[in-house]
């Protein structure tokens, strides 16, 4: 809701929150990773090498700027949550492919029951009606941010197989919280310096908010700052739920659980835009933005939940015939 809150308002935002996401996510962890040595700070001895931490920074990296940057292509919050639920069929097809996992019957129609549901979600948002010139450059316009979800999920499939064969090679343990500790902070500590290369853009972005004629809190502090707070906040205790679930189950367990997360996040986003987006223009002082750009069509877009969540209850209790995770 706070994201949802933030892009209302600021839809090209994106890399200023994944940069505040990352920058606190390190400041977090980087106390549990660094000790004390007579020639000065040194990080401490790492469980996995420093080559598969790399490849997932590089993979982490994209993925969290590719998410972000879809907002500005007007995507709206309910169809960017269900479309990166597609991530499921994604994992799937290269863990067949790539590693040569089989899958039952029922979970693979399961895993295309969701993808169809996606589908629908996705086409709930599309423009409707006679073909002008402004809704052509709305398709084109849409149709830029789905390319870009698409890419983010083909990622995200390749991250989640580094990330499964290297707790796979390098040890899973249920006793010890070291290396989803570990692979939380590097998967960020490591991706602060490519932030370098977006710098202009964060920049811009910071001034925005302080040129902004927005209400501001105390000391001056515009408004904006209080949900990109409480947004940062609550991605470090998502980001903790979701590393220490990778280092306990199969990359496609982990899709499958960010499914219903992101089912619950739907519901929320859609329940509440009256409410968390008109409040969010008022409260920062853009009553143009009150409504969102994009339209949905809400029977398409619950039908294709529905979908969604069928078949991942169609997937759980085929796994658990299966007795795998």
């Amino acid at each position: 809701m706070t994201l949802e809150q933030l892009t209302s308002t600021h839809p090209r935002f994106g890399t200023l929150i994944t940069f505040f996401q990352f920058l606190v996510v390190s400041l977090y962890g980087l106390p549990q990773h660094l000790t004390w040595t007579p020639s000065g700070p040194r990080l401490k001895p790492r469980t996995v090498p420093l080559t598969p931490y790399l490849i997932q920074v590089g993979l982490f990296y994209f993925i969290s700027l590719l998410n972000n940057a879809a907002f500005v292509y007007r995507i709206p919050m309910s169809v960017h949550i269900i479309f990166r639920s597609g991530g499921l069929i994604v994992s799937m097809l290269l863990g067949w492919i790539l590693v040569g996992k089989k899958y039952t019957p029922m979970q693979v129609e399961s895993v295309i029951l969701v993808t169809a549901g996606v589908a629908l979600t996705t086409l709930s948002a599309s423009t409707t009606g006679a073909p002008t010139e402004d809704s052509t450059n709305a398709y084109y316009t849409y149709a830029t941010g789905i390319t870009i979800l698409s890419l983010a999920l083909v990622l995200s499939g390749l991250l989640g197989l580094v990330q499964d064969w290297t707790y796979s090679t390098y040890g899973r343990t249920t006793t010890s919280s070291k290396p989803w500790r570990e692979s939380m902070f590097y998967l960020h500590f490591l991706s602060l310096p490519l932030f370098f290369f977006v710098r202009g853009d964060i920049s811009s972005q910071l001034r925005a908010i302080h040129s902004s004629l927005s209400p501001r809190l105390v000391f001056n502090v515009p408004t904006v700052y209080v949900p990109l707070a409480l947004n940062t906040f609550m991605q470090l205790v998502c980001v903790a739920g979701v590393n220490r679930l990778t280092t306990r189950v199969s990359a496609l367990t982990v899709t499958l659980v960010l499914v219903v997360r992101k089912a619950t996040s739907l519901v929320l986003s859609v329940v509440g835009d009256g409410i968390v987006v008109n409040f969010a223009a008022r409260a920062m002082g853009d009553d143009d933005r009150r409504t969102k750009q994009v339209e949905v069509d809400e029977r398409m877009m619950w039908t294709g939940a529905v979908f969604v969540m069928m078949g991942t209850i169609g997937y759980t209790i085929a796994s658990g015939r299966r007795g795998g995770k």
